[in-house]
């Protein structure tokens, strides 16, 4: 067995009605002024406002920013660290799905040490603790609540950038399913695909260990039984746990096994095309299955059970999960193809040195070349 660790370097409340108890996660982490970054649809119907007002009664005064978009950017992060400075506050409440999130981790860092988010690109530049957050997640997808990573849209370079360091956990995370309930059915099973590629992604990278095994499979086990049902009745609110949990899990799996080829070729097409990032995963999923099934070293089979819901066939191929993986893309609603999301081939060069530069390369089960990645593009358009 490799060398391996982890650590869960944070509080984190599961349960329908925990976000009722936000004040008590901010009086934990000693906040006394929250600054609250969102967006626009949560701010419409009022959540936002609601989370504001539960602090305001436990006399913690709180700003909102809630101009996040669907892949925030470098400018969106500027302006929410300049509002935060203005503000006054000593705490961000990240809330929403993966945009808000990222925009509040890369807010977190930026309003503390300066600069721009793009000097913080890679890993290892965060240069200490950030400003602290309490995350809550409506969106059972990212499990960016507990992971290590904040990925912002570079407009200047077409590119997404990510930021890593352990550092950007949030403190405190809380996970209220009764925010899942009213999801569109084609976020729920966007959403859906993400973390369930999260999974298993750290499930098969070249740097899982006994740890993340264990969190990717559960994670697999909760959002396998459960996303077909989600996606069908988002008021499922046993479902929606489920979904949300699995989702938590499949974070800390990544954040401690890394991603590979879907994350690292998913990221240039949202990037040059502006696909919704769960979007982009599940269209690049079935494809770069049946690329990395060379490698399979008997995970395809566990991977297959948990999402089949059913007994493994005797005589089960690799092949059997690729053809699972594009059966739920249409039970789901997911486009088959990137030609069918409104990608074209024009840009596949540049976005194959974009997928090159990911570290998630070097952990995918199959050693990856640049003419490997053209070659997924033109087979996934």
């Amino acid at each position: 067995m490799n060398e391996f660790a982890f650590s869960i370097p944070q509080d984190i409340l599961v349960g329908r009605g925990t976000a009722e108890r936000l004040a008590e996660a901010a009086k934990k982490i000693g906040g006394t002024h929250a600054f609250i970054i969102s967006g626009p649809h949560l701010t419409k119907m009022g959540h936002v406002k609601h989370c504001a007002d539960l602090l305001a009664a436990a006399g913690i005064p709180a700003d909102i920013f809630s101009g996040t978009e669907g892949n925030p950017s470098v400018e969106t992060v500027a302006k929410a660290a300049a509002a935060y400075r203005e503000s006054g506050a000593d705490f961000i409440v990240a809330f929403g799905g993966g945009s808000p999130m990222d925009v509040a981790k890369a807010v977190a860092v930026v309003a503390k040490y300066g600069g721009s988010i793009t000097d913080y690109e890679g890993g290892g530049k965060v240069p200490g603790d950030i400003i602290p957050l309490i995350a809550i997640p409506t969106t059972a997808g990212t499990g960016s609540e507990a992971t290590a990573f904040s990925v912002i849209t570079d407009h200047a370079r077409n590119y997404k950038l990510t930021v890593f360091s352990y550092k950007l956990i949030p403190k405190y995370a809380i996970l209220d399913a009764d925010f899942l309930t009213t999801a569109p059915a084609r976020v729920a099973a966007a959403c859906g695909i993400d973390a369930m590629v999260h999974a298993i992604e750290a499930y098969i990278s070249r740097a899982a260990s006994p740890f993340s095994d264990a969190m990717a499979e559960k994670a697999l086990e909760l959002i396998g039984g459960n996303i077909r049902r989600y996606v069908a009745n988002r008021a499922d609110v046993e479902a929606a746990e489920a979904m949300l949990t699995g989702s938590l899990f499949a974070g800390i799996a990544f954040s401690w096994a890394r991603l590979g080829n879907v994350h690292a070729m998913s990221h240039p097409v949202s990037a040059y095309f502006n696909v919704p990032h769960g979007v982009a995963n599940a269209i690049l999923l079935p494809t770069i299955m049946e690329f990395n099934a060379l490698a399979d070293q008997g995970k395809y089979r566990k991977i297959y059970a948990y999402i089949a819901n059913c007994e493994v066939p005797e005589d089960f191929e690799p092949i059997d999960l690729v053809a699972l993986l594009r059966e739920l893309n249409v039970v789901l609603g997911i486009p088959a193809t990137l030609h069918d999301a409104g990608v074209t081939a024009e840009s596949f060069e540049a976005m194959a040195d974009d997928a090159m530069k990911s570290g998630n390369i070097a952990v995918n089960p199959r050693t990856t070349t640049k003419a490997d990645v053209l070659a997924l593009y033109r087979k996934a358009l």
